[in-house]
């Protein structure tokens, strides 16, 4: 089973919140439309689309059930707004997609079927260009700092991450630069015991720039490909933990002054918006170059994702929808929008 199958089938809560919110806007619509309507002038009338690929594989192009429609109108579109805002888009991007679907298609009658293909290719568009795998480099290690708040995630998408570059043939250290928390460091030597990635740990409470800077020797005396460093996700205190990140950059800097390649944020999907807060603390306290996000699965937030693509356009290079080895997966923008709006 393909990871975006597993997907679709997982990111029901999100998908039936947004799939059945459009059944509900057209369909309630649809039942105040008059009989006896005058239809519209006849430069006006705009026949319906031809089905696609897509249409025809589920069979809608030969007889298909005829859907209920509503026509496009203000009402149908501030309801639409309202809906998409619900599930976690946002003010701004639900008013941009709203505002992208009724360019020119004011006044025309849609079914459910077209909404959503409507409402899937918007989101498709936003989240294209963010869509990228994480970049691999020659240098050798390539270190690769990962951030975000506790219970996010971190530690098991490290050892996600771990074991598939491991699997692709890459070389891997793991650093667990978050001392303060025993459970994390445990979490980790057990996906770096799975994975046959050897894992870099010191004294509870220790100095987590210290740590990195070992991990560094060792990653450099071994020849690894990649070395992931852990850090802790404590934001009760910020500048305790800017100056911690600060730190371990400082230290590894000492060893290679490009270090780290890639800064990966961590997110949990199932705080919504409060995401948005997060890419804001982290963009201040560390420089942030791409996105995981976790726990798609266990929410009706998907859409946050589309805000955080929308606002920030950093690139998003995984997404997590369970706790299994194969859960972890390159971002695909045309699956998750398709998953995201039920079809």
């Amino acid at each position: 089973m393909s990871f975006f199958t597993k997907m679709r089938e997982r990111l029901t809560r999100s998908s039936s919140k947004i799939g059945d919110g459009l059944d509900d806007i057209v369909s309630d619509g649809a039942t105040e439309q008059p009989d006896a309507a005058p239809p519209p002038p006849a430069e006006q009338v705009v026949p319906p689309p031809t089905p696609g690929l897509v249409g025809r594989l589920f069979g809608r192009s030969e007889s298909p059930v005829e859907e209920p429609r509503r026509a496009l109108d203000d009402d149908m579109l501030e309801e639409l707004e309202d809906m998409l805002v619900q599930a976690d888009l946002g003010v701004e991007t639900a008013l941009r997609v709203t505002a992208n679907i009724a360019e020119g298609r004011m006044g025309r009658r849609l079914s459910v079927t077209e909404l959503k293909e409507l409402l899937a290719a918007e989101i498709a568009r936003i989240m294209t260009p963010v869509a990228r795998p994480l970049p691999l480099y020659p240098k050798k290690p390539q270190v690769v700092l990962v951030v975000g708040v506790n219970g996010a995630g971190k530690t098991t998408t490290i050892g996600k991450l771990a074991s598939q570059f491991r699997a692709a043939g890459k070389s891997v250290v793991i650093a667990a630069g978050d001392t303060f928390r025993a459970a994390a460091v445990e979490q980790l030597q057990v996906w770096g015991q799975r994975a046959g990635v050897p894992v870099m740990v010191a004294a509870q409470g220790s100095d987590p720039a210290s740590l990195a800077f070992d991990a560094m020797g060792k990653a450099e005396a071994d020849g690894a490909d990649l070395l992931m460093i852990d850090t802790a996700g404590r934001l009760q205190n910020r500048q305790d933990l800017m100056e911690e990140l600060a730190k371990i950059v400082r230290v590894i800097r000492k060893k290679d002054p490009s270090a780290p390649h890639n800064t990966l944020l961590v997110l949990d999907a199932t705080t919504g918006q409060n995401a948005l807060n997060q890419v804001e603390t982290f963009q201040k306290l560390a420089d942030v170059s791409g996105l995981v996000m976790t726990k798609l699965d266990g929410t009706a937030r998907g859409g946050v994702l589309v805000a955080l693509a929308d606002r920030f356009g950093l690139p998003i290079h995984a997404i997590g929808v369970g706790e299994q080895i194969d859960d972890l997966d390159a971002f695909d923008a045309q699956e998750f929008a398709r998953a995201l709006v039920g079809l």
